[in-house]
């Protein structure tokens, strides 16, 4: 009785085999898939409709699955990178000496003029000098932002000015604090300046502007295959020579006031010597 349970037993593996080996097969054939966040330069709205066409191309053009993941904020979305829980970024957030023990690698970046950190007021404010800023409340994006909080708030420590921070979530949110009178003047990116101003048609008058650093970089985890990392990289950098991904590109670039041209192209670590030159003197606290 018990060697004819097991033979019957054996025959029955046999029968699932060739069930099996199909389904096996469609697992084996699946494309990679990971997590990419960009920073939040705009609310999560814009961001989305900002990235997601982008994606979903680079994802068809690579066989590289990727899939967007943002929080409600830039600290947020830095939070999920730090936390290992995405494969690709769209960031400034990880040339600190420490963040870059964590071996994250640069291979392109947006072909756009060279940003600057900025603080900014409304062009009709009373505001003309920095030092009228002092005790003043200022908003800034959050304390990851690199453009638009670390540079420019380094800047009123180094002169003495000391502001009442106030940390609004993401550069649109600052400027609409702005505008709305409740902060006397806003850190800000240069291109983000000139986005919102096409948007919006607010005008701003700015009171410093920073040294020039490069847009910000499309980076690989350490722990992604190079052959994936070298198939996003090359859908991403040929994406403009495609007409339907120039295309996209020029779309996405008009709904959130980008130059028509704002392109990808390869870079390396070397393009962001400005970023590393800036957490030698900066202080502790914004490292």
């Amino acid at each position: 009785m018990k060697r004819q349970f097991f033979r019957l037993a054996a025959l029955f593996a046999l029968a699932l085999a060739p069930l099996a080996e199909p389904a096996l097969a469609q697992t084996q054939t699946q494309p990679p898939s990971y997590t990419f966040s960009p920073v939040n330069q705009y609310d999560i709205n814009l961001t989305a409709a900002y990235w997601n066409p982008i994606i979903s191309y680079v994802s068809e053009k690579s066989g590289v699955k990727l899939n967007l993941k943002i929080g409600r904020t830039s600290a947020d979305t830095t939070s999920y990178v730090l936390a290992k829980e995405v494969e690709f970024v769209f960031t400034n957030h990880l040339f600190s000496p420490e963040r870059e023990q964590l071996g994250w690698k640069v291979f392109g970046r947006r072909q756009t003029p060279p940003l600057q950190g900025q603080i900014v007021v409304p062009a009709d404010s009373p505001i003309t000098d920095l030092s009228q800023l002092k005790g003043q409340e200022v908003a800034f994006a959050g304390a990851e932002a690199f453009i638009v909080y670390k540079v420019p708030y380094a800047h009123l420590l180094s002169k003495n000015i000391d502001v009442k921070v106030v940390f609004a979530g993401n550069q649109n949110a600052a400027f609409a604090q702005l505008f709305a009178g409740k902060v006397k003047a806003s850190g800000a990116n240069s291109q983000l300046v000139d986005g919102y101003t096409r948007r919006e048609n607010k005008k701003f008058r700015v009171l410093w502007s920073s040294e020039p650093f490069q847009d910000l970089a499309l980076m690989a985890s350490g722990k992604v295959p190079e052959k994936d990392v070298k198939a996003v990289a090359s859908a991403f950098i040929e994406m403009a020579k495609d007409p339907r991904g120039r295309e996209i590109l020029h779309q996405v670039s008009k709904e959130v006031g980008l130059p028509n041209d704002a392109y990808f192209i390869a870079a390396s670590g070397a393009d962001y010597a400005a970023y590393r030159r800036f957490y030698q003197t900066a202080p502790a606290t914004l490292h």
